[in-house]
């Protein structure tokens, strides 16, 4: 992949560094195609989609731009000179928006290879053969996960269309579990790729959880874009 080098400006005169890489504000709207292999072959297709809406106050006394997910989520996100970040999220079936504590980065300043920042994720794959509930996130709902923008400058074809100049960001985490009686407990890699794109946001994804054993199941989901407004 090849692309121009993105350089961005943080000059108090200069908008945030990750305004045009995670655009933030009302009428945006991203649709997502989301498919999903399991080590046993299966694979599942599904679409994402998300909209922007303006920015409104939270508690903390400080406005936020609200988005939404198609699935139920909403995430309330501000853009600095630190960098784009997450300040809370809220399910349908919360009352209140619960504060990211701390804020959860979604690209940290400098826009530069090798800035890094943690952040907890889960296991969004990796499931049981047989227990229940298979799903290990139940048990593991914060996992610390080691960012970094590892290039600038890349091109990314999606079904949108290419895009140039954007971010790649690797996220990178280990979960031991118990894989079967022969592997025993086993440090499970978890493995996230980000494209972010000028003007566009995030324009392809890539998790991976691989599991290789006889009590789990992992696999790959990738989103790419299909349509952004």
């Amino acid at each position: 992949m090849a692309g121009a080098t993105l350089v961005v400006g943080l000059s108090a005169c200069s908008p945030p560094p990750g305004d045009e890489l995670f655009p933030l504000g009302q009428g945006r709207h991203w649709t997502y195609r989301q498919v999903t292999t399991w080590e046993n072959d299966t694979v599942e297709t599904d679409t994402v989609e998300i909209s922007g809406h303006g920015s409104e106050l939270l508690e903390d006394g400080q406005r936020a731009f609200r988005r939404r997910s198609a699935s139920g989520m909403t995430y309330w996100l501000r853009s600095d000179e630190t960098g784009v970040y997450r300040v809370a999220s809220k399910s349908d079936v919360e009352a209140e928006p619960q504060p990211d504590k701390p804020v959860r980065f979604v690209l940290k300043a400098p826009i530069a290879a090798g800035t890094s920042w943690q952040a907890t994720t889960t296991a969004y794959l990796l499931r049981r053969r047989q227990e229940f509930p298979r799903e290990i996130r139940h048990s593991h709902p914060r996992i610390p996960m080691n960012y970094i923008i590892e290039a600038l400058g890349e091109t990314v074809d999606t079904p949108a269309g290419r895009f140039s100049a954007c971010v790649r960001v690797k996220g990178s985490a280990q979960l031991k579990l118990f894989a079967d009686p022969v592997v025993g407990w086993k440090d499970m890699p978890l493995t996230t790729l980000e494209w972010y794109c000028p003007g566009v946001g995030l324009a392809k994804l890539q998790r991976t959880e691989p599991a290789n054993s006889t009590f789990l199941e992992g696999g790959t989901v990738t989103l790419e874009l299909t349509d952004y407004r």
